[in-house]
């Protein structure tokens, strides 16, 4: 199993999220730090994780309501939840929002390793295909051949699907006219026109026009990116 994988570290200690990221990035993995409920959920939203380490006791919040939110987005990311609360009661109130696996505080980094190492193998094991694609609040659900953006669906043609299907799946990464001309339409692209401007306009009126924050954005001279900042 190959190591790059991106863990979200979500501990409000400092000397113990420290620990647990430099530890993580000795095993080729990487980390992002959270130092509270509300930071861990715009991460989580905004960027891909393959793994939360998720500590229950938050200042703003407790572990278990990020536990929910995460899994009202995502049922299949892995989430070993870290206490120092060690009864059975708290161990099934992780596992009733849906933590995958438990460790009472103090622990030993090498025992959190083989229990990362051993949910991570699990998921890759049951790998499923992509159902949704998510983009900051933009989601793509792809069995229902839905879009949304902050929880409201957006009205797509079959053609503005694809096209936003192929943004999402190449997020932070430039397209140009002719990737997207051969990918989402196979056709040769033709340079006198300029139908991929006429579409990445209507996708842009119908994602972005009505949010501040804009996700289609314009790498000139060289195509597309879709990205959240």
């Amino acid at each position: 199993m190959t190591n790059n994988k991106h863990i979200l570290v979500v501990e409000d200690e400092l000397k113990v999220a420290t620990f647990i990221k430099k530890g993580l990035q000795t095993q080729s993995f990487e980390a992002t730090i959270a130092a509270d409920g509300e930071e861990a959920k715009k991460y989580f939203v905004e960027e891909p994780f393959d793994l939360i380490i998720l500590d229950l006791n938050l200042p703003d919040m407790s572990g278990l309501d990020v536990c929910k939110f995460v899994r009202e987005q995502n049922t299949r990311i892995p989430i070993l939840m870290l206490t120092a609360l060690g009864t059975v009661a708290d161990k099934l109130s992780g596992f009733e929002v849906g933590t995958d696996d438990y460790m009472v505080k103090p622990f030993d980094f090498m025992e959190l390793l083989v229990r990362v190492k051993a949910l991570l193998k699990r998921t890759e094991d049951i790998q499923m295909p992509v159902e949704k694609l998510q983009v900051s609040d933009l989601e793509l659900d792809l069995n229902e051949k839905v879009a949304r953006r902050g929880g409201n669906a957006i009205d797509l043609t079959a053609r503005e699907f694809s096209l936003l299907e192929y943004l999402m799946r190449n997020r932070g990464r430039v397209v140009s006219k002719v990737d997207i001309a051969e990918k989402v339409w196979d056709i040769n692209f033709d340079t006198g026109t300029n139908f991929v401007e006429v579409y990445i306009n209507y996708l842009r009126n119908k994602v972005d026009k009505n949010f501040p924050n804009k996700l289609i954005h314009t790498v000139v001279g060289m195509g597309y990116m879709m990205k959240s900042k």
